[in-house]
């Protein structure tokens, strides 16, 4: 696994919005804003069952986070990775949880979205394996490692 370093986790372990790629079925990239956090080992990514995003990384795991430092906008954290696990379980939990870090609110639906939707929307889980980082300081140099 290649790591994330210490004096950039600050990016992804919240509360910061990051830009989320997955390729698209003709392959052209496909970016969405996301909630995100980082549990020592894999970035983790909610969705919903059948929305766009999903499908794509089940089609192809390839994908991308980008999350910069809203007061640094040269400070950023790239990371390519490969989805390893899509699923249901404890993804309301974790959905939960990041709509309390990113609003001091929960849940999800109700604070959120509409309650409502909880019928018609299923949350999933997804555990992505860093495979490249990238980082970007102004006041350092880049490193990136492979």
């Amino acid at each position: 696994m290649t790591e994330i370093p210490a004096s950039f986790l600050d990016l992804i372990q919240g509360p910061r919005v990051a830009a989320f790629t997955t390729l698209m079925p003709d392959g052209s990239p496909q970016t969405t804003p996301v909630w995100c956090n980082f549990d020592g080992t894999h970035v983790l990514v909610s969705t919903m069952r059948g929305f766009r995003k999903e499908k794509n990384m089940r089609a192809n795991p390839k994908v991308t986070l980008l999350c910069y430092d809203p007061r640094k906008p040269l400070r950023s954290l790239e990371v390519r990775g490969l989805v390893v696990e899509m699923t249901e379980d404890g993804a309301m939990e974790h959905l939960d949880g990041l709509t309390e870090l990113y609003t001091g609110k929960r849940p999800y639906f109700g604070e959120c979205v509409p309650a409502e939707l909880r019928e018609v929307e299923t949350p999933v889980l997804c555990k992505i394996l860093p495979i490249c980082i990238v980082t970007l300081d102004a006041s350092r140099s880049n490193e990136e490692s492979a």
